[in-house]
């Protein structure tokens, strides 16, 4: 048994979870009184950081509460003494690179990426367009015990719009796609799931040469990932039949994540879009190291990597704990089943848009489609169970929960694998039970949530 243990994360940390502040709007801690001190908290560790003026992109998706939150944000980081630059609605991979191209010392993103619009976060990039390193959010949770107090008239900051985000981010995206390729003759459903890249992804696949066609590209500030996006792919599985495409690709909410869609409507996630990247990269002699994963990635996956020779090392769940995997392994490319793929020659940070045009290049190149290209990697079905469980309650350690995965174990016989982790936001045991014979795999995945049910209650 693969066992996570997520309820441990963050515990050194009041606010910030392994994706920054998270939350319902309107509850504690998204709040404008909140944001405002958090702001300010963090213009004064960045100002003491920085050896000069310091600079600060704020960036939001769609969602009706960042009116709110930005104008919160902006007035706290003024009233520490830091210059403002607003990108106004765009990726959170856009706020990571413009805060690199901008030579600025932070970035921040107001978005709670595939939440509904209800929830709304804040997270922060460094001046190296990645997350903020453990000691500088600790750094800002500790300022935020001591009283706001606004900086005298002549030591406050600025704040300036950026007219020309958008398509400063849209040539960034092209720039990754190899100059001697296009992709003409191509038809391609793009959706953008309401969020931010509604007036961004587009055209980065039009100006490429696509023939596009626009869905979940309408944002009302309420409908963010409402029926559309990665986290709701049926939207784009109905229009690429329908308008006759190529190719579907539907991206999430804050844009750093996407699953893709063949001609025939089949869905490919972040395991099967890793793959072709990472066997075309390997073929071009590209790929500089192994393939990083999570816990969560398809066993097909980590015996495809095996079959080509590839190293391939698990991480925690999470982009962050991707990242971190891939820093310390020198290597450059990772991700998860979720369809956060990281590309390090291509970016600091994971991004749909730029995924997707590796996936496109290697396509191109290779004159493949998607189902020819993932047509050596057989899936292994994977089960997975939520169980409520009371914090405080050791499921994982508990005899009979242990018993029972040494049962599944036995079962699946070497062909499948168990996972329990605990969630990091709610409390609930996530149950993972993956093989080759589907009902082996469900019945043993059903076990084991009896016997957690049952554990849980006593």
């Amino acid at each position: 048994m693969e066992r996570a243990d997520e309820w441990s994360k963050g515990v050194s940390k009041k606010y910030f979870g392994t994706d920054g502040v998270r939350g319902k709007v309107g509850e504690h801690p998204i709040t404008p009184q909140f944001v405002m001190h958090l702001g300010y908290a963090a213009g004064k560790v960045l100002a003491n950081i920085g050896s000069e003026r310091t600079g600060v992109l704020i960036g939001k998706d769609t969602r009706i509460s960042g009116y709110m939150l930005e104008s919160a944000l902006e007035a706290g980081l003024i009233a520490a003494g830091i210059d403002v630059y607003l990108a106004g609605p765009v990726p959170t991979p856009a706020v990571a690179y413009l805060t690199r191209a901008l030579r600025l010392q932070a970035g921040i993103v107001i978005s709670a990426s595939h939440n509904p619009f209800e929830d709304n976060g804040i997270k922060f990039f460094s001046d190296h367009g990645t997350k903020l390193p453990d000691e500088t959010e600790r750094a800002i949770e500790a300022e935020l015990d001591r009283e706001m107090k606004t900086n005298a008239s002549d030591g406050l900051g600025k704040a300036k719009r950026i007219d020309d985000a958008a398509g400063r981010y849209i040539e960034f995206c092209k720039s990754t796609f190899p100059t001697e390729l296009d992709l003409h003759g191509l038809r391609i459903v793009v959706d953008s799931a309401h969020g931010a890249t509604y007036h961004i992804a587009r055209h980065v696949f039009h100006e490429l040469g696509a023939d596009v066609v626009a869905i979940g590209a309408q944002p009302d500030g309420r409908n963010i990932n409402d029926g559309f996006g990665a986290t709701a792919p049926a939207s784009l599985q109905q229009a690429v039949m329908a308008q006759k495409a190529d190719i579907g690709i539907a991206l999430d909410g804050d844009g750093d994540r996407l699953v893709m869609v063949d001609h025939q409507g089949k869905l490919y996630d972040g395991d099967q879009l890793l793959y072709v990247i990472a066997k075309h990269r390997q073929a071009q002699g590209k790929l500089h190291g192994g393939v990083v994963g999570t816990l969560m990635t398809n066993l097909a996956f980590e015996h495809a990597m095996q079959r080509l020779g590839i190293p391939f090392l698990r991480a925690k769940v999470g982009d962050r704990y991707v990242m971190e995997l891939l820093q310390q392994q020198g290597w450059q490319l990772g991700g998860e089943n979720s369809g956060h793929i990281i590309c390090l020659d291509k970016h600091s940070t994971g991004d749909g848009i730029i995924s997707a045009l590796q996936v496109l290049h290697a396509l191109r190149v290779n004159k493949q489609t998607l189902s020819e290209a993932t047509l050596d990697l057989h899936m292994y079905p994977q089960v997975l169970i939520n169980v409520k469980v009371s914090r405080g309650v050791d499921c994982l350690g508990h005899d009979k929960v242990k018993a029972a995965v040494v049962d599944a174990e036995q079962v699946l016989n070497g062909k499948g694998r168990v996972l329990l982790r605990p969630s990091g936001t709610e409390p609930l045991l996530r149950v993972m039970v993956e093989g080759e014979d589907r009902k082996l795999v469900e019945i043993s995945a059903q076990n084991i949530a009896e016997v957690v049910r049952k554990v849980a209650v006593s």
